[in-house]
């Protein structure tokens, strides 16, 4: 059964004809050709794959596509304004946060979602909120010291 979708899609409204169920994933990385958000694990567990969905972080491999009808998605290419990369992008770049890349727009995702919910946090809560994405090249502390960065850059704002 045929199904039209419509929800924003970094910042842009979009709709969507659904013939099948699929993941958000492959309809991001497919069907709209943003593929910064990557296939890590294909279970949920490495957050390669995180993209926001109404300011919250959602694994978009285990994400039908038909939720995200009437919400706002953000994904990485979405997170720079006017140009310019988001604070939380620059701290990853300033602390060489990114050595393979592959794991960090789901890191940059995943922290920004922890910033909206706790824009001054602990290193501690850092390290929690942070805790379900996986890293392979083990760059876990430069993250968090991006993170660390980001936050008193934007002065508990997270969202600029």
């Amino acid at each position: 059964m045929r199904k039209t979708i419509h929800f924003k899609l970094n910042g842009r409204p979009k709709s969507l004809v659904l013939d099948r169920e699929r993941m958000l994933l492959w309809v991001l990385r497919t069907d709209f050709g943003l593929t910064g958000t990557k296939y890590g694990c294909g279970e949920g567990l490495c957050g390669a794959c995180t993209v926001l969905i109404n300011n919250e972080a959602v694994r978009s491999c285990r994400f039908p596509v038909e939720d995200v009808n009437g919400k706002e998605i953000l994904t990485i290419e979405g997170l720079a304004r006017n140009g310019k990369l988001h604070p939380l992008q620059e701290a990853f770049v300033r602390h060489d946060a990114l050595q393979c890349g592959y794991c960090t727009p789901g890191m940059v995702l995943t922290a920004y979602d922890l910033l909206v919910q706790n824009p001054r946090p602990t290193l501690e809560q850092i390290i929690e909120g942070m805790n379900g994405n996986l890293c392979r090249c083990g760059s876990y502390q430069r993250i968090i010291q991006a993170i660390q960065d980001a936050v008193q850059e934007m002065k508990g704002s997270p969202v600029l």
